[in-house]
């Protein structure tokens, strides 16, 4: 059949394998959690109940509905049902503060929203009666003033009648408006076709091959364009997703579905590492020295090159005796990890690499689809470092200072309700301005991007030179010791500074080593051999840099940002504009006063 539409992939499944399994879920079943499976068939049967529920409340063609959950297969199937009658779904996260709940729901239109539970209903709630176009809101739980959505459900669909309405949907029809972080301001709303999805979809299936029926472990947000693009990726070759059933639950979550592979931001594989370290540090005699050594071969490991005997031979011993047991924690059956977001600590992957676990780095943006560029599975076609070379379909050059621009058919139709900033990011040749500063890579015959930085984020120092800072970061984030980083500076500051949340867990290992209890964090921190460790760890890595670039003063800080104190993203980028502001103190002390 011919696939045009995002629905249309689970009509292919549901004729092609009905029985196989498609999506599960952890449920509550007599005070235990187990996994709740449901086939293709009974995907496409539910979905066509929610599309039938939409259309017994007078949905009409272009509509809007929001979606605020966390990851569940009530998720897809509200979201497939939405699109089968042609309506506009708006996905957010469960964790945005009540002004942006308000700013995204009058944007958009909003006519019902489907939450997971009582503590997201409580923040919709209000706007019930504020908001003209805001009917209803219905509950994935149940909870005290709701049933629970599906006992609202009809029995059974006019199957002619969603066949009517799906036919009337066209693959330049808007599917979705996902609504930014707004790390730079008021969230946009990007409007993304069924044609735009669609074509980054056949893309990625060019670059990254799918099995079907292998298991899939899913944890980013769906409601985030790069999940919600690899949801019908995964959808589109017949894979078995598992949704874990929160951050905390992965590790036993990898256990338990054996993934084929997974997709992730930097920052958690940041913190899978942490703990292998940790958990290292706490090793000793020839134990300690075994892993150690182990860090040490996997660090000399060259991708895509031909390790001479000795090495390999060595690799080999570090993979059995040491790397395995990273292998096993994941599930040990996980042939690739995809992550994109934010850059990857080329060291990090590297030693993952080594370990003889696939990391393949990628880029985009939700204007995107998402996915611009990424690293293939074959080693040659891989460059650390880089996010990889454009997918099928995908056109990308260089502006003259550097910005990234791409055309294609996954280019979003624009911003929703803001024609005046779709012209500025979509030129009149059909050029996507991404904002992204990025340089052409020569390695293995092929031809790589590396971002070097956010347009918006390079600044001047007083001498007139331009400084990267998440070139830095990224490197001064090799240091076990350094669990976050910004780097600051301007066009009145001598020189570069940075605000630096130590590895609390590495640091206190440290100083047992050395005789050195920390009754808390604040002791740790007045600690003056604390600051000294970090400063050397700055001092390691500055001959990596221009003397210009060079971090010169640092501020400690004793606690770790976090989406729900503000300082990051929803997808664990950092805030620059909210950070800076929040500790301007700390920033101008530095710069004495």
């Amino acid at each position: 059949m011919e696939i045009s539409r995002l629905f249309d992939l689970l009509a292919q499944h549901a004729a092609k394998s009905p029985t196989s399994y498609f999506v599960s879920g952890k449920e509550n079943q007599a005070g235990n959690k187990i996994w709740k499976h449901y086939t293709f068939e009974e995907v496409a049967q539910l979905t066509n109940r929610v599309s039938q529920f939409l259309l017994n409340l007078g949905l009409q063609p272009d509509d809007k509905i929001a979606i605020i959950a966390n990851n569940r297969p009530e998720w897809n199937f509200v979201d497939l049902g939405a699109l089968q009658v042609g309506a506009v779904v708006v996905p957010m996260y469960p964790n945005i503060s009540a002004a942006d709940y308000a700013f995204i729901f009058q944007d958009a239109g909003i006519k019902y929203a489907f939450v997971s539970d009582a503590e997201v209903y409580s923040k919709v709630q209000p706007l019930l009666g504020k908001l003209p176009a805001f009917k209803a809101i219905y509950t994935f739980d149940e909870i005290a003033v709701l049933p629970g959505f599906w006992k609202e459900l009809p029995p059974e669909a006019d199957l002619s009648l969603i066949a009517s309405r799906k036919a009337k949907v066209k693959p330049d029809d808007v599917s979705t408006i996902i609504y930014t972080s707004g790390t730079t301001g008021t969230p946009k709303g990007v409007m993304l076709t069924h044609r735009n999805i669609l074509s980054n979809i056949l893309s990625i299936n060019q670059v990254v091959t799918f099995q079907e029926h292998k298991r899939a472990l899913s944890f980013l947000p769906l409601c985030h364009s790069f999940e919600r693009m690899v949801f019908y990726a995964y959808l589109s070759y017949g894979l078995h997703i598992h949704y874990a059933e929160s951050l905390e639950t992965i590790p036993q979550d990898l256990l338990e579905v054996k993934p084929f592979c997974f997709t992730t931001v930097p920052r958690l594989l940041e913190k899978v590492y942490e703990k292998i370290m940790a958990k290292a540090a706490t090793l000793s005699g020839i134990q300690k020295q075994i892993f150690f050594w182990a860090v040490g071969v996997a660090e000399q490991y060259q991708l895509g090159k031909s390790s001479s005997g000795w090495y390999a031979a060595k690799l080999a011993i570090a993979r059995l005796l040491v790397f395995s047991k990273w292998r096993e924690a994941l599930g040990n059956e996980v042939e690739f990890i995809i992550t994109g977001a934010a850059a990857m600590q080329p060291r990090l992957i590297t030693l993952f690499m080594a370990a003889g676990i696939n990391v393949i780095e990628g880029y985009g943006l939700t204007e995107t689809s998402p996915v611009l560029c990424a690293n293939r599975l074959l080693e040659t076609e891989r460059c650390i470092g880089t996010v990889g070379m454009p997918v099928p379909g995908v056109e990308i050059r260089l502006a003259e200072d550097g910005e990234i621009l791409a055309k294609g058919q996954n280019i979003m139709k624009g911003y929703y309700n803001r024609p005046d900033l779709t012209a500025e990011v979509i030129d009149e040749q059909g050029w996507f301005h991404t904002g992204d500063i990025g340089q052409w890579i020569q390695a293995n015959g092929n031809t790589f991007l590396k971002i070097t930085d956010r347009k918006k984020e390079l600044f001047k120092t007083a001498g007139g030179k331009y400084i990267a800072p998440q070139v830095i970061e990224n490197k001064l984030k090799e240091s076990t010791y350094i669990e976050q980083i910004m780097v600051v500076g301007g066009d009145d500051k001598k020189f570069v500074s940075a605000l630096i949340i130590p590895s609390f867990e590495q640091v206190v290992n440290w100083g047992k080593t050395r005789g050195m209890l920390f009754e808390n964090r604040d002791n740790l921190m007045e600690n003056p051999q604390v600051m000294k460790l970090i400063m050397q760890e700055v001092h390691r890595f500055n001959p990596n840099f221009g003397h210009w670039e060079q971090v010169k003063k640092v501020t400690l800080l004793p606690q770790e940002w976090t989406i729900a104190t503000g300082e990051l993203t929803p997808t664990l980028k950092p805030k620059r504009k909210f950070i800076a502001e929040k500790f301007a103190k700390e920033i101008e002390e530095m710069y004495g006063g």
